[in-house]
């Protein structure tokens, strides 16, 4: 619901229609949206909802001569398939991927202030939001501290029926993510990874309605090198992994070591290095001391592996408009 309001108000308000494909997966919000826009008063055909798996409907779209433009948000395999599609009729995109962000924290970072950010910016949402952190870099001197406290406050995080006000953690979208995330887990004890809480070494305690739900508790990794696939791959789950760093310059290189670039969290009391560390890290979004405090009127998108081009106030009214040069003669 978030995401097609993002794009179709941007994309209507400049006298344009649209085709919105939602995953199959979430085809329901958007369902309930057709319906605020009838509502609303819409006209008929201004926004067409089509419903389908991305390999028929999909296709369908992004290869068909008479749609000039595509934005997409999404996995990054699905984001190649498109610019192949689209390539034929040299189509304008807006691609918003992957990632695989990094967490920086600094041994001057207020730790009892940065860890509950952290912890949200780790588990939101079960980890299904492509801004949430799969990687910590924690500065050796206050490694073990910060480990500690860190994984003493995700097992507070309680998994359970989303609709409950007890829960903090809801399940995955589907029981093939949640094979996936777990199949990464694995591959980390494969890889002499630890798992310092959660899945494999913590009980999940789950309610009768909820036991064949795609339920999986919040877990951390440590020990796992940077090649790591756990360190490289966008597992999109609730799966981080920590470990340490020593120098600024070391970790801004290990930070930026990834085929991704959406966004990152730095975390210190020193402005000049917040500052300066943020300007090195490859990626379309840092936020310092904080995580997703966001205004729309900014841009908005990834580097490398991670999209292409921005949406914003301003970039999206000139992704949906095209500048045309008119030049008359005029006798006098």
């Amino acid at each position: 619901m978030y995401l097609l309001s993002w794009k179709i108000a941007p994309c209507i308000a400049t006298g344009n229609t649209c085709v919105c494909k939602p995953s199959e997966l979430t085809s329901v919000t958007a369902y309930m949206l057709c319906d605020v826009l009838l509502q609303a008063g819409l006209p008929a055909g201004v926004v067409n909802m089509v419903f389908g798996y991305g390999s028929k409907v999909g296709e369908a779209i992004v290869s068909h001569p008479g749609i000039p433009l595509i934005t997409f948000t999404g996995s990054t395999a699905t984001g190649k398939i498109i610019q192949r599609s689209s390539a034929e009729h040299c189509k304008k995109l807006s691609l918003e991927l992957g990632g695989k962000n990094s967490g920086i924290v600094f041994s001057d970072a207020d730790l009892e202030k940065c860890i509950p950010t952290i912890v949200r910016s780790c588990f939101a949402n079960q980890g299904e939001i492509c801004l949430c952190t799969e990687r910590l870099f924690v500065h050796e001197e206050v490694f073990e501290e910060f480990l500690e406290k860190f994984v003493e406050a995700t097992r507070k995080l309680k998994v359970g029926d989303p609709t409950s006000p007890a829960s903090t953690t809801g399940s995955l979208v589907s029981k093939d993510h949640l094979d996936k995330v777990k199949s990464y887990i694995n591959m980390a004890v494969k890889q002499n990874g630890k798992i310092r809480c959660g899945h494999l070494v913590d009980d999940l305690d789950l309610s009768p309605r909820n036991k064949n739900g795609y339920f999986i508790l919040p877990t951390v990794l440590t020990g796992l090198k940077d090649d790591s696939c756990v360190n490289q791959e966008e597992i999109f789950g609730p799966v981080v992994t920590v470990t340490t760093f020593t120098t600024e310059q070391e970790v801004i290189e290990r930070s930026n070591n990834i085929s991704y670039g959406l966004s990152a969290t730095v975390f210190s009391r020193d402005v000049g290095k917040v500052h300066r560390v943020a300007q090195a890290l490859d990626v379309g979004t840092v936020w310092c001391n904080c995580w997703v405090i966001r205004d729309l009127r900014m841009p908005f998108g990834g580097t490398k592996k991670s999209g292409l081009g921005r949406e914003s106030q301003d970039d999206s009214l000139d992704f949906f408009t095209e500048q045309k040069t008119v030049c008359v003669k005029i006798d006098v």
